[in-house]
């Protein structure tokens, strides 16, 4: 308390009092929650950095996701024309509206309490965030696939998670996570946050990491793109040719092929940006630990033979879609945005399908 010391009172054995001296998360009435995700950014500094870093206009509707107590909510109410905050925690939403309250900032903040991986966003110009972790990649395609888009979104991440998104071809952590949310938008890394900026600490180090939509999207089914992106990163390290030519992978677009066969589909691109949007969402569904890409190896793994005649034909018919590109050789983690899509257009000439 400001103006001298107070004596402090030894709390009584049980008391809320002598709870909240002997937890190191409690801070001004709050306790908070590591298993929520709950680490409150306590560096002025810090924070002061990551508003800079933003490119925050005057004019701009910000969204911060997990505001806590609104040390950073402060900063943006400051800068941009408003703030949209959105709190799953209601013990952090009334402390949210205690602190702003009377000042002229509180006309400029609107919170919204539930989860931000459920409710409709509103529009916005800007997203400036330090989220719970364990949200980060479904809620990173749930932006990307927001209409209208946005200018960018500067988010804290667990470090490991941001290196990955930044991540180029050839590099160690350069996964499925890195090739999908590359099509969709840049990113890049700004800074490099230690654990000790944070009450309580997370166990880990993070990064604010810049994303930056790409508009118009590319003309591709997503879908598909996933589909195919999600086969070749299974055995990054593996050539492409070793990857296509595993009885589980052969089967699985075997089916494909003969069900678009019988029902005489054809692929069609979505009609419009919404409609692209929509097909966006959907990488976040199915991409589940994006972080994590498998080299191990499976039994169902073993190449197939060519002991029946029409699996062998078709076998033929994919590695030749491979000899057409000079893929067989290559491996996954060293593909471009560009051999990706190239790849999957060969597949799709040849009739071949990944959803």
């Amino acid at each position: 308390m400001a103006g001298g010391k107070m004596k402090k009172d030894k709390p009584q054995r049980g008391s809320s009092a002598a709870g909240a001296a002997s937890n190191p998360h409690f801070q001004g009435g709050i306790s908070f929650h590591k298993s929520k995700g709950q680490h409150i950014l306590k560096n002025p500094l810090l924070v002061d950095s990551i508003v800079q870093k933003a490119g925050i206009k005057s004019t701009d509707v910000i969204l911060e996701i997990g505001p806590g107590t609104g040390n950073l909510t402060k900063k943006l109410l400051e800068a941009g024309k408003s703030v949209i905050a959105v709190e799953l925690d209601p013990r952090m939403v009334l402390e949210l509206q205690r602190r702003f309250q009377g000042t002229p900032l509180s006309n400029r903040l609107k919170v919204i309490q539930g989860d931000v991986l459920k409710c409709d966003l509103p529009y916005f110009d800007i997203c400036v965030a330090n989220i719970p972790y364990q949200i980060s990649s479904p809620l990173t395609f749930k932006l990307l696939a927001h209409r209208p888009l946005f200018r960018a979104a500067v988010i804290m991440f667990q470090r490991e998670f941001a290196m990955r998104l930044v991540a180029q071809p050839g590099d160690p952590l350069y996964c499925r996570l890195s090739v999908n949310t590359q099509l969709l938008a840049r990113v890049s890394h700004l800074l490099k946050v230690g654990k000790n900026n944070f009450r309580p600490p997370p166990k880990v180090d993070s990064s604010v990491v810049r994303i930056e939509p790409r508009g118009p999207l590319a003309p591709v089914n997503f879908k598909e793109w996933d589909g195919l992106v999600r086969i070749c990163f299974n055995r990054k390290n593996k050539t492409i040719g070793s990857i296509f030519r595993q009885k589980s992978v052969l089967s699985i677009l075997e089916k494909n092929y003969r069900t678009l066969q019988a029902l005489q589909l054809t692929e069609k691109a979505p009609s419009d940006d919404m409609e692209m949007a929509l097909d966006v969402s959907t990488l976040g569904e199915t991409l589940g630990d994006l972080s994590m890409d498998d080299d191990g190896n499976d039994d169902d793994d073993m190449e197939m033979d060519d002991g029946d005649a029409k699996r062998a034909d078709f076998k033929e018919k994919v590695l030749a879609v491979l000899k057409e590109g000079k893929f067989e050789e290559k491996r996954s983690s060293k593909l471009t945005q560009a051999d990706f899509m190239h790849l999957l257009s060969l597949f799709n000439k040849a009739g071949i399908h990944f959803s």
